[in-house]
């Protein structure tokens, strides 16, 4: 038999508990994907290893996104004085070729 041991699958299953979800709460089989209604109203779900239970509740995808990755939420954007380097000079292959005059 290839049946793994119970310990392992007790281990796998026990490192799940607590992960989140969201979950859009739209009419009937609506859209579920959360990019689809963004506006939508979601249920954050946490897994207590045997089934999804209601945790929060979210009035949209940005509220649900603060919830789920909250240090996304809190980092610090990039200084505001920081500019991409131009072009350096030279005639590479992948540069565009001058227009005929």
């Amino acid at each position: 038999m290839d049946d793994e041991p119970l310990k392992d699958w007790a281990e796998r299953r026990d490192a799940k508990i607590g992960r989140l979800r969201a979950v859009p709460v739209v009419p009937g089989d609506g859209p579920k994907g959360g990019h689809l209604q963004p506006d939508a109203p979601r249920v954050i779900e946490r897994w207590n290893g045997y089934a999804w239970e209601p945790l929060a509740f979210a009035a949209n995808l940005t509220e649900t996104k603060a919830i789920l990755y909250p240090a996304a939420a809190t980092s610090e954007p990039p200084p505001a004085g920081s500019k991409p380097k131009p072009l350096g000079s030279g005639t590479g292959k992948h540069r565009k070729p001058p227009a005929p005059r």
